[in-house]
């Protein structure tokens, strides 16, 4: 059985293995970066650690939201940093068999170099696209992400 964190983007409907997912957050305020990719928003304040948020919904190039109001941050763990997810909303955590998750098909993979999906899980009527996080952003990104640090000022910077 696996855990997953089931969240939606747009109509879709996507999939995180919790092991990864440290907590769920409302959307607080977020500090913008200079000079980095526009799917990132900018860094939160979070207990005293200065952590990234990426918008989802930017990387995978979809429209921006008008309604934000249930709107989270998912802070996970990716590779060996911490991260925010922005999300349109959370629905649940979901146990499925991993019979029940089957494997992107091959023609879509062909098509998709960034290769998000790990794979896809059927619910009732409803298709999860279940996410493989490791490779939502480039090891580039992680690392640059994982530089960023607050400055003396309060402001962050990297």
């Amino acid at each position: 059985m696996r855990e997953m964190l089931v969240f939606n983007l747009e109509k879709e409907q996507f999939g995180l293995d919790i092991s990864c997912v440290r907590e769920v957050l409302k959307p607080q305020e977020i500090y913008p970066l200079p000079q980095t990719p526009d799917f990132i928003e900018g860094v939160v304040n979070l207990r005293e650690h200065i952590i990234a948020v990426v918008s989802l919904r930017k990387r995978f190039n979809l429209a921006q939201r008008v309604d934000s109001s249930k709107a989270r941050i998912i802070v996970c763990r990716v590779k060996k940093f911490v991260i925010g997810l922005m999300v349109d909303s959370v629905q649940e955590v979901i146990s499925l068999p991993e019979s029940q998750i089957q494997p992107q098909p091959g023609i879509v993979s062909i098509k998709m170099p960034d290769n998000y999906i790990l794979g896809f899980a059927k619910l009732g009527e409803k298709v999860v696209i279940i996410l493989d996080l490791e490779k939502v952003l480039t090891e580039e990104e992680t690392e640059k992400l994982a530089g960023v640090k607050p400055s003396p000022s309060g402001e962050a910077s990297h």
